[in-house]
């Protein structure tokens, strides 16, 4: 695999493929420049040109999110011409949360599973507040390094300005929020929140909560668990489905029975964020001031009142500063052994960690940037003429008028959604099983 890659990234040396999925492809590269390391995920499908590129739903959610200590930071666009292939170069991490649990014999300690639970939900917060929701959250795509963690893969991503009905069958089965599961795509930003609860119990448990088969089983799985709704919330869902549905009662057997180590304060939690409706459902900001958070919101309050007392983190400051949040953010042996349940595809993986946390952050920035960041745009061969020095400014106010993330039918592969031939079969009087593995695509 040590070959240069092909032309138009001719700084770029592969050193391995660490990912494959449905449109892209992951690979480790070298800047053979300064050295460093990074993700290159090329995209399958073909881009007619640099500004269709740009106009990736993924590419624009990417600019706009950026700069953001839990977020994927965007490095590079590269545009082939010749080939119309577009590759995304992206900061480098360790592995996803899936490698990080596999194989793992015995539960993680609970200051680590807060650690990584309360970065992922501020990742949420802050794609929920720039007005994106991710749309498929997944162990796969919350990616690692040490105690840093990212949100990845923004392909599937939507504007929460966007009207439904959605694409339905969009976030991995085994994390598909019931309103995604029972009604014809009219869910919103809550999905994102059940997905994480969904991660949540699986880092504390190493098992996944609803390993559904199917639709139908995902269904009965979470019955299984949370009990039947109430006919006042099936009565709701069905105002958008094409279909009636009838379940039996259950009681369900409660999570807590599931894991029944688990700390009271989290076991709330929890149960906020598996709220079968989506009204109900604890949003991401309000999950940061949860009981669970409050050790470390303690300590990140420390550590700013010592930072703006001091001016700047040098010498005894920093110490005491790192002393305070020791315990929390204690580093954590990455079990890398590959082996357990079936293989999953991996999405792209990332590097170049500059913070081990964000407890300096400040809750009062400003969620919109006023000007995206500058991106370095290659383009080979021919060259196209394209501003460099400054990126399109976004005009955002606070009164639902975010602009809808869309990109320009370049693709038509990507522009339908993956099972539009099986909806017609869907929204008949049953839920027949759909030909899909392990909860994958």
């Amino acid at each position: 695999m040590r070959r240069r890659i092909r032309k138009g990234m001719q700084c770029y040396k592969i050193i391995k493929k660490i990912g494959e999925g449905t449109f892209s492809d992951v690979v480790k590269t070298q800047n053979l420049k300064d050295g460093k390391f990074y993700a290159c995920k090329t995209m399958k499908q073909t881009i007619n040109s640099l500004e269709q590129a740009n106009n990736l739903r993924e590419v624009q959610a990417m600019k706009r999110l950026s700069p953001h200590a839990n977020i994927i930071q965007l490095h590079e666009l590269i545009f082939d011409k010749e080939t119309g292939t577009v590759s995304l170069i992206c900061e480098l991490m360790e592995m996803n949360i899936y490698e990080f649990i596999q194989g793992r014999q015995t539960p993680l300690p609970d200051h680590t599973v807060k650690n990584y639970m309360y970065q992922l939900c501020k990742s949420l917060e802050h794609m929920h507040s720039c007005g994106i929701f991710h749309r498929d959250v997944k162990p796969e795509n919350i990616l690692i390094k040490q105690n840093v963690l990212k949100l990845g893969d923004f392909g599937s991503c939507r504007s929460v300005y966007s009207k439904p009905p959605h694409t339905e069958y969009i976030s991995t089965r085994w994390y598909r929020a019931p309103e995604c599961l029972l009604t014809d795509g009219y869910y919103s930003l809550k999905m994102d929140i059940w997905s994480a609860g969904c991660v949540f119990f699986e880092i504390m448990s190493l098992n996944p909560l609803f390993p559904g088969s199917n639709e139908l089983d995902q269904v009965a799985k979470i019955h299984d668990v949370l009990g039947t709704p109430d006919q006042t919330l099936l009565q709701k869902f069905k105002k958008s489905r094409a279909m009636h549905f009838n379940f039996p009662l259950k009681k369900g057997t409660g999570i807590s029975r599931l894991i029944p180590n688990c700390p009271a304060p989290a076991l709330s939690l929890l149960y906020q964020m598996l709220a079968y409706d989506p009204d109900e459902r604890i949003a991401a900001e309000t999950a940061l001031r949860h009981t669970y958070f409050r050790e470390i919101r303690m300590a990140e309050k420390k550590a700013d009142t010592l930072h703006r007392g001091s001016g700047t983190l040098d010498g005894v400051g920093s110490s005491v500063i790192q002393n305070s949040l020791e315990h929390i953010w204690r580093p954590t042996r990455l079990g890398k052994q590959l082996r357990g349940r079936h293989t999953r595809q991996t999405p792209l993986i990332s590097h170049n960690i500059k913070h081990v946390a964000d407890p300096l952050i400040r809750r009062n920035v400003p969620h919109y940037p006023t000007e995206l960041p500058k991106l370095n745009m290659v383009v080979p061969g021919q060259q196209i003429s394209f501003p460099v020095s400054t990126m399109p400014t976004f005009s955002v106010t606070h009164r639902g008028t975010l602009p809808a993330i869309t990109s320009k039918k370049c693709q038509s592969q990507l522009a339908k959604p993956r099972d539009e031939s099986r909806r017609a079969a869907f929204k008949t009087y049953y839920m027949p099983p759909l030909d899909r593995k392990h909860g994958g695509y």
